[in-house]
Parts: C-alpha cells; structure tokens; sequence
C-alpha cells in the first residue's frame, strides 16, 4: 500500500511538473504564447552552440497514449466533472536512416523516449503535417487539377480538387482534402484540445449548440493506446463521451449531416515525422552559388514537444546531447507499454516473487487455521453429545 501510494504521488508530481512550467508570473508553457515561444528559443551550452542541432539527424515517432485520472480543480459548480482524464503521449526520437514506420518502436537502439501532454503534441504534429500536405497535396492540385471556377454557382473548387487528388490515388492526400472541401462546416485545427462544438449549418449560419444542448468535442485515446480519435462529449473537460456507442460521432453526422473526421482514423500515423523542415519551395533549386552549406532548419513539432516533454534519455548515444536527462524514465517504466501488431496497449503488473511468496504463505497458513478451528469444534461436540 505504501509502494502504490508512493508511486502514485510521484506520478502525480511528474506530470503537474511537465504541466506547470511558468515563464514569468502569468505566461504558461502550455499557454499558446508560452508554445509559441518555446518553439522560438534555442538552448546553448556552455560553448555558446546550439544544443538542438542534433535533432536534425532524428525523426519524431508516436509510441502510444493513455489517460490519467485526476481531480479537477476548475470544477465549482455542481454540474462540473469532479475527475478527469488527463491524456498524455508517449513519443520517441528515433535517428532518421534507422526509424520505419514497419516496427512499431520505430527503432530499437540510438533513441531518446519522451512524455508530454496529448494537447501539446497534438497541435504540433497537426500543424506540421498541415505544412507537409500544404506543400505535397496543394501543390499536386495547383499543377495538375484544372479547377478554376467556370462560374457555377454550386462549383466547389475544393470539391474539385479532391475529386481530382482521388482520381491520381493520392490516398495519404484523402483526409487533408476532405477536411479543407468541409472546413466551413468543421474545422479540424480547433479541437486538438477540447473544446465547444461549433458549426455552419447550411444556411451559412454559426450554430453553438443543439436545442440549448452544449456539446464539446477533442481527442481521446483509442485502440487500446494505439490511437488517439476525436470525440463528442458531454462536458467541457471532454470527459464524459455522448452516449451513442460510437464517442458521439453517429450525433455529430446528425447534426451536420458528414462524417466526424477522425471518429476512426488516428489523428497520428505510424510515420517517422523528420525534425528537418522541409522545403517545398520549386523555384530553389537549392544550389549554394557561394558554396557555402546551409544551415538545418528544425521543425516547430520537434523543438516545441522536444523542449517540454518530460525525458528519457538513456538510450542516447554519447556526445549527442549535453547532458542527458533521465527524469521521466521512473514514471515511464511505470506505464511500460507492450506492443503486439503494432497495437499498444497496457501490461498488466505483476508482484515481484518475494511478494508473491508472501501472499502464498499466509494464503496457505489461513486455511489451515480453519481448518484447525473447524477440526476442535467438531470434536468439542462429539464430547458433549456423549455426556448426554
């Protein structure tokens, strides 16, 4: 009891640490200013050089989520959840010409794991990837879709454009086309954290909720771990899932007549998401007239989860990092994750063998007690019989 009481504190604190991280008196790092500029700020060592180049020679890869129940202190009123999920996303570095998407670890040696919350890995990846289909799916449909308005009034360039995507069998554009073609009506971006569901109904017109029914709607994990969805809830903690069996996405199709995006595919792939930032630019032809090597430029994804993930750096190669940190290797190893075709999902804990000795002996002692106990009654009684 002492042990799971220990472990749970040290839980507790490990994430309200990687949580409440304060720049000044009232800027967070969880603020969106506070991610902003932590995506900014380059750390140095002692030498005065970048500590973050080494990141350019890895690539951020997804291991699996979980929820952590915990108390919620914003609940004041007597409608408001009590308990909450707190999500949490595990993520690995893995080197770039070693990470694949085929092994669910993405690598097996050369690796730094990382925890941070799900709402700041989230808007990260998202946003990146955003960046990678801007330049890879747009791009494709600008060259080679004739979509230009024809005057129609019901012409969608959008619409247009995806049809065409489809057409080529672009299929790792399908979801980023479809989002922007239903953008008016659902904007993906605003609920990588939970927030209250809005929509355009046909009319053009913003509703806020349903019949005086407020609904929120935010990421939650899926598949054992695997996955992490998007969700319809019932309260603004995005806690309490509509109960439609489906996490509300059945109600989110009646209402706004399209499929919840997400509701079944993952909002992270199993794809090693390189920290370089790639340029899509066609008119450089990226030839250094002055020959002089150019600097890596690192994504935002990489150096904002980098900066604020609580780490485990262990398995680094030496001289990759300054200095390694090992703080969030304890509470990981607590929440160890087993995976099997590429699933996550949790392990169960088993007691070590002392314990488990323990738990037989006195098991084994008990029954013989009653055993005992039942033996003297019988005979106490016998006795008495005869007497009579």
């Amino acid at each position: 009891m002492k042990f799971a009481l220990t472990f749970f504190l040290s839980a507790m604190a490990a994430v309200a640490s990687a949580k409440e991280i304060r720049m000044g008196d009232t800027l967070t790092a969880t603020s969106q200013m506070g991610k902003h500029l932590l995506s900014k700020a380059r750390r140095l060592d002692e030498n005065g050089e970048d500590m973050m180049n080494w990141l350019g020679d890895y690539s951020l890869k997804f291991q699996g989520c979980h929820h952590l129940v915990q108390w919620n202190a914003e609940a004041d009123g007597e409608e408001d959840v009590r308990l909450v999920n707190k999500r949490l996303v595990r993520f690995r570095l893995c080197p770039t010409n070693t990470c694949t998407e085929a092994d669910a670890g993405g690598c097996s040696e050369n690796y730094g794991d990382y925890i941070i919350d799900m709402e700041t890995y989230l808007n990260a990846y998202y946003e990146s990837k955003q960046e990678y289909y801007e330049g890879v799916c747009d791009q494709y449909a600008e060259n080679n879709c004739n979509c230009q308005d024809n005057g129609d009034d019901g012409y969608s360039e959008d619409k247009c454009q995806y049809e065409c995507i489809v057409s080529a069998g672009m299929e790792s554009c399908y979801q980023y086309m479809e989002d922007k073609m239903n953008a008016e009506i659902f904007e993906v971006e605003k609920y990588m954290e939970c927030g209250q569901f809005e929509y355009n109904n046909n009319n053009g017109r913003k509703l806020n909720n349903n019949n005086g029914v407020e609904y929120f709607v935010g990421p939650f994990c899926a598949a054992q771990g695997g996955s992490i969805n998007l969700g319809m809830f019932s309260d603004d903690q995005c806690t309490i899932p509509v109960e439609d069996d489906t996490y509300g996405a059945a109600t989110f199709k009646t209402m706004t007549g399209i499929s919840m995006p997400y509701a079944e595919r993952s909002l992270v792939g199993a794809d090693c998401l390189s920290c370089v930032q790639a340029n899509y630019d066609q008119d450089d032809n990226n030839n250094n007239n002055n020959g002089e090597e150019e600097e890596v430029e690192l994504t935002e994804a990489c150096q904002m989860t980098y900066q604020m993930a609580g780490k485990c750096e262990t398995n680094l190669p030496s001289g990759t990092v300054y200095s390694k940190n090992e703080n969030a290797c304890t509470y990981m190893s607590g929440i160890k994750v087993v995976r099997e075709d590429g699933m996550v999902f949790y392990s169960e804990q088993h007691a070590d063998a002392v314990t488990t000795a323990f738990i037989v002996i006195f098991a084994i002692a008990t029954v013989s007690m009653a055993v005992y106990v039942w033996y003297l009654r019988t005979r106490l009684n016998i006795k008495t019989d005869t007497l009579l």
